[in-house]
């Protein structure tokens, strides 16, 4: 987050045509951090619970999804109905075992964190999207849709008083994200 502050000042004591220069560059570099750290954070998260040793029975469903993604999908791509009954079996035996969830490459912000891939990354950690709802029209359009159009080439320009709301609330968001992620670590709410 330095990187963050470090440009909002830079932007505040620049003479007014190298603000908009800036500015352009700190909307694509606000949304950066945001993928990035959403990203990064949630895999980190989820290396933690694997490395926690519980047994997939142990664990809420979301997290037992992750590690036995390959055989939900065997059942979906197959139509033999023996098969399926012996992935099951398989599936309903191995819940007592070590649960290995894998975690590198596994959050997929799709390339543009929308409020609706990060809702879906939120609830596939178990962490709830709800308090994160008032922010949705925030993250996809101020920033969102602000980053596509720069990153595309468009102008758009966004005055100082704007880009320093927008990389507050986008500080705001960061650090409440990692709050959300220390909180259920504290209180175990990875397990059932």
């Amino acid at each position: 987050m330095k990187e963050l502050s470090d440009i909002k000042l830079v932007i505040g004591v620049a003479e007014i045509t190298r603000q908009r220069t800036l500015i352009r560059a700190g909307v694509p570099l606000l949304y950066a951090h945001w993928e990035g750290f959403v990203k990064v954070a949630s895999e980190v998260y989820l290396n933690y619970v694997t490395n926690q040793r519980h047994k997939y029975r142990e664990l809420r469903s979301c997290f037992v999804v992750y590690g036995l993604k390959g055989r939900l999908n065997e059942i979906a791509e197959s139509n033999n109905s023996h098969r399926n009954s012996k992935i099951i079996e398989f599936m309903l035996e191995e819940m007592d075992n070590r649960a290995a969830i894998p975690y590198k490459a596994v959050i997929d912000t799709e390339s543009n964190l929308s409020s609706k891939v990060f809702a879906n990354i939120t609830s596939s950690i178990g962490l709830s999207p709800d308090s994160y709802e008032t922010k949705y029209n925030f993250i996809d359009k101020s920033v969102l849709h602000r980053r596509n159009s720069i990153a595309h080439g468009e102008y758009v320009d966004v005055e100082k008083p704007a880009y320093d709301q927008i990389s507050d609330e986008m500080i705001g968001l960061l650090r409440n994200y990692k709050t959300d992620i220390e909180n259920a670590l504290t209180l175990h709410s990875y397990k059932r």
